[in-house]
């Protein structure tokens, strides 16, 4: 059967129908190889075993929170009435989805203490920007224009300063004191300084470091009677779960990262899930459309006059969601023992780690702790180094030169989801690590030298970006 093309070469490089794009039909082959189905399945199979996964190692990526993903919540999400249900459908033949994301809200108000949620946001840093637009609406509402400055902790997520400038707040940064929370008296410096032009302070706790910061009731006073807010960055809520929430810590609003705490895959770029939750007073300035129950029906309420608007297209990632509403629904009174064993499992580590490498905080850490190479560094061997020589043992890296205000840092997060074995396997590489740094320092020149790709020349990478496949005419 010809195409209209082939039909009619006239229409090779005119539009068919009116408003339609003008595009032309290739005149020349294209120069890919002629393979057998079987032949490509195998290339791609080939490198998919070259990625590095959780299901394939030990992934202790600080501040990120690999835990596993269990398969039931793939298979809960590929239920074919999920699949084929259309965001255009009405609230009539979609009250099985609006339940679900109804009750996912009530959950997720339940495990954070606040008042209102909005599943709209399709990752982390979306929400900090929901989150932040709530803040700034909230003022414009009050008619308290001149709060345009907003505190953040030197060790955030570099993330946090972004979502704030992008809604048009200045940043002042808060140092951390010697036992990496914030500086109480700095704090309190800088609002004597800027006082009713500061709307908010974005923190996350535990923060970057691992650590609880144990002045939080006193850092919310502080702000609350400054008549500013206070935005909890959910990143590190896997370490709190059921035994204390920010709401309790003193906080108006929050995103959470269901990929982190709530098990829905990470990768790819998404998609992902960062719901926001706010207190009382904050709640008619969430986006549109609201999930609703009347006591008979599930709707979406589009009738919002405060609302900061739609942040998404529909309602999310309905998939995500999904799958982070199964989880809850499997773990129920569990999600408290798996932030217990997530602290436990960072704290076995970090006390079996820290006569090999240098602590900066020598306390009691939550999630994850981090470390630094300062001792290899003298010996000629940096953290990246290390990162490097731990690929050589199926070992995913932590998460380096992070925190910033730790040199050589290497961010260590096991979560809950591996066993003592793993554990201890992960400990005694890295105590072999150290061991050659101190006998053999010129071999980390060479690492990694069992991965599908070698140590590769990352400035000459950075230098001449080259992202694309060249075909050879």
């Amino acid at each position: 059967m010809k195409t209209i093309f082939e039909k009619d070469k006239s229409l090779h490089s005119k539009p068919l129908f009116k408003g339609e794009i003008e595009f032309n039909k290739r005149t020349s082959p294209l120069n890919l190889p002629d393979m057998s189905e079987l032949e490509v399945m195998r290339h791609f199979k080939e490198l998919s075993d070259r990625n590095f996964c959780v299901e394939k190692g030990f992934y202790p990526l600080g501040s990120c929170t690999m835990k596993y993903n269990p398969r039931v919540n793939e298979q809960v999400t590929r239920d074919e009435n999920f699949l084929n249900l259309h965001p255009l459908q009405s609230d009539t033949d979609s009250q099985g989805a609006l339940e679900i994301m109804y009750d996912l809200e009530q959950m997720l108000k339940i495990i954070t203490g606040m008042d209102a949620i909005t599943l709209q946001p399709c990752a982390g840093a979306h929400g900090e920007f929901c989150a932040m637009s709530i803040v700034k609406k909230y003022f414009l509402q009050k008619n308290d224009l001149k709060r345009k400055k907003v505190i953040i902790p030197d060790n955030a997520h570099g993330t946090n300063p972004m979502s704030a400038k992008m809604n048009g707040f200045d940043c002042i940064e808060v140092k951390s004191d010697v036992s990496g929370g914030v500086d109480i008296k700095e704090l309190e410096n800088i609002i004597n300084t800027y006082g009713d032009e500061i709307a908010a302070i974005m923190m996350t706790n535990p923060n970057t470091l691992g650590l609880y910061d144990e002045n939080i009731l006193k850092i919310s006073d502080l702000m609350h009677k400054n008549g500013s807010l206070l935005y909890y960055d959910g990143a590190n809520l896997n370490a709190v779960m059921g035994h204390t929430n920010p709401r309790l810590m003193g906080f108006d609003i929050v995103h959470l990262n269901l990929h982190k705490t709530f098990s829905t895959p990470h990768g790819g770029g998404g998609p992902g899930a960062g719901p926001v939750g706010v207190v009382e007073k904050l709640k008619d300035y969430l986006p549109t459309p609201t999930i609703e129950f009347d006591g008979e029906k599930y709707f979406r309420n589009y009738n919002k006059p405060y609302s900061i608007g739609k942040v998404s297209t529909y309602y999310g990632n309905f998939s995500v969601l999904v799958k982070a509403y199964t989880y809850i629904l499997m773990m129920a009174k569990d999600l408290k023992n798996a932030s217990t064993d997530a602290v436990l499992c960072a704290n076995y580590i970090k006390e079996k780690l820290k006569k090999y490498y240098k602590l900066p905080y020598n306390r009691a850490c939550m999630h994850e702790f981090v470390l630094s190479g300062d001792l290899q560094k003298e010996k000629g061997v940096s953290t990246l180094q290390i990162a490097k020589r731990l690929m050589d043992s199926n070992c995913h890296p932590p998460t380096v030169y992070f925190p910033l205000i730790v040199h050589e840092a290497m961010m260590i997060e096991p979560t809950e989801s591996e066993s003592k074995e793993v554990l201890d396997n992960f400990i005694n590489i890295m105590i072999e690590i150290a061991k050659e740094v101190d006998s053999d320092p010129e071999s980390f020149e060479n690492y990694p030298s069992k991965t599908p790709v070698s140590k590769a020349d990352e400035t000459l990478a950075a230098r001449h970006l080259n992202v694309k496949y060249e075909f050879n005419n």
